[in-house]
C-alpha cells in the first residue's frame, strides 16, 4: 500500500525532539517523540528499509537496533580510516567519495522502491542546496582523515550541536536557553583540549585537517537546519530527502572532478587497486547506510536518550578500536577532553527532556524513601 501523506503527518506528531544523526556524515533529519505506552494515539510501524520490525517485542527491537548500529558502524569506521589515512588515496579521495553517493543513491531509490513510496517533484533549488551541503559534509570529513588522527574527528563530528546552534540563530532566528548555550560552551572546551592533547602527542599533526573537519561540521550543522526547512515546507520523508541528495550530489561531484582533471588518473588508480576502492568502498558505504535506519529504529522505539547513549558509547568503542588496530600515540588528556564532550552532549539533551527527567528523578527518589512527595511542592510558572 502506498504511504498516505496522514502517516507522514502522524509520523511527525510523534516528535518533541529533533534528533540528527550522521550517516555517512550526512545529517539525516527525523522527528520523533518520546511517547508513553499508554498513549491513545497507535503506535507508528517501526522500519528498518522497509522491514517492519513492529511485531517484535521492545526488548527485541532494542536488540535489534543496538546490534545493527555497533555491527555497521564499527566496520563503516575501521573501513573509513583504513582506506582514507592513505597518503597514496589523498589525491583520489574525490572519487571515492564520488562512489560513495553513487552507492547511496541506488539504496535510497531501492528503499523508496521497497516502500512504494512516490517522489514528490519540490522546487529544484532546495534539493540542490541539498546537495550542495550533503557533498560538502561527506567530501570534507572524508579528505580530513588524511591529515587528522580518526579519533579527533570523531570527537569533531559528536559536536554537531555548536554549528547547529549557529546556523539555527542566523537561519532560522531560533532563540537558545542557558542550558543549551551552556552545553556548546562545554563541547567547545572540550574540542579545544582534545586539540591541544593532539597537538602534544601527534608528530604529524595538521592544522589543515582540522580546518578540512571544521567545514565538514559546518555543512553538517547547516544542513540538519535545511533539512528542517525542506521537510517542512515539501512535507517529504527521510528517504526521499537522501535520494534527491546523492542523486544530485553524484551528479555535481562528478562535475567537478571532471573539470579539474583528475577522473582519468582516479580511474586509473581504482583500476590498479580494485579490491581496496570497490570492494572496502563497497562494505563501507553500505555499512554507512543501513547503519543510519538501525540508529533511527532506536529513536522511534526507545527514545532520544537511549539513542544518544548507545551512539556515544559506540563512538568510544570506535575510538578504542582505532587506537587498537591503528598505531598512534595515546594520553590520558584524551580521556578528560572527551569526557567534556560527553557531557556538553547529555546537558543539551537534558535541556531538551528537563521536565520529564526532573520528574523521574523525583518518582525514584520517592520510591526509595528519600522524598516525602514526588511531585514539586510548588510547578513553576
Amino acid at each position: 500500500m502506498m504511504r498516505t501523506d496522514e502517516d507522514r503527518q502522524h509520523q511527525e506528531e510523534l516528535s518533541s525532539a529533533l534528533v540528527s544523526h550522521s550517516v555517512p556524515n550526512c545529517s539525516v533529519t527525523l522527528d520523533i517523540k518520546e511517547h508513553s505506552h499508554h498513549s491513545s494515539r497507535p503506535e507508528v510501524d517501526v522500519l528498518i528499509c522497509g522491514f517492519n520490525l513492529s511485531k517484535l517485542s521492545r526488548n527485541q527491537q532494542f536488540s535489534v537496533s543496538v546490534f545493527g548500529i555497533f555491527v555497521a558502524y564499527l566496520f563503516y569506521g575501521a573501513l573509513q580510516e583504513s582506506i582514507f589515512r592513505d597518503n597514496d588515496i589523498q589525491p583520489h579521495s574525490a572519487f571515492l567519495t564520488l562512489f560513495q553517493f553513487f552507492i547511496y543513491a541506488i539504496l535510497s531509490y531501492s528503499e523508496l522502491w521497497l516502500q512504494e513510496i512516490s517522489l514528490k517533484r519540490g522546487l529544484f533549488r532546495h534539493y540542490f542546496l541539498l546537495a550542495l551541503l550533503t557533498v560538502g559534509t561527506i567530501a570534507f570529513s572524508n579528505a580530513s582523515i588524511t591529515y587528522l588522527n580518526y579519533p579527533t574527528q570523531v570527537i569533531f563530528k559528536s559536536c554537531k550541536m555548536i554549528p547547529v546552534l549557529i546556523g539555527g540563530v542566523l537561519l532560522q532566528r531560533k532563540s537558545y536557553n542557558a542550558l543549551e548555550v551552556t552545553a556548546v560552551l562545554v563541547m567547545t572546551v572540550g574540542l579545544i583540549s582534545f586539540t591541544l592533547v593532539d597537538v602534544s602527542v601527534q608528530p604529524s599533526f595538521t592544522f589543515f585537517g582540522l580546518v578540512l573537519v571544521s567545514l565538514a561540521l559546518c555543512c553538517d550543522g547547516a544542513l540538519g537546519n535545511y533539512q528542517e526547512l525542506v521537510m517542512r515546507k515539501l512535507r517529504c520523508c527521510n528517504t526521499e530527502l537522501l535520494f534527491y541528495s546523492y542523486t544530485i550530489g553524484f551528479v555535481v561531484l562528478l562535475c567537478g572532478i571532471m573539470m579539474s582533471g583528475q577522473f582519468l588518473s582516479s580511474v586509473r588508480y581504482c583500476a590498479e587497486h580494485p579490491g581496496k576502492i570497490f570492494g572496502h568502498g563497497l562494505v563501507f558505504s553500505i555499512c554507512g547506510y543501513f547503519g543510519l535506519h538501525f540508529v533511527l529504529c532506536l529513536v522511534q522505539s526507545h527514545g532520544a536518550l537511549t539513542a544518544v547513549t548507545v551512539t556515544t558509547f559506540r563512538k568510544a568503542v570506535t575510538m578504542i578500536l582505532s587506537f587498537i588496530l591503528f598505531d598512534k600515540p595515546f594520553a590520558m588528556g584524551y580521556v578528560w577532553s572527551a569526557l567534556l564532550v560527553v557531557f556538553g552532549l547529555y546537558l543539551n539533551l537534558y535541556s531538551k527532556h528537563r521536565q520529564s527527567w526532573d520528574n523521574y528523578v523525583r518518582q525514584q527518589l520517592y520510591r526509595f524513601g528519600i522524598i516525602k512527595c514526588p511531585l514539586p511542592a510548588v510547578l513553576p510558572l
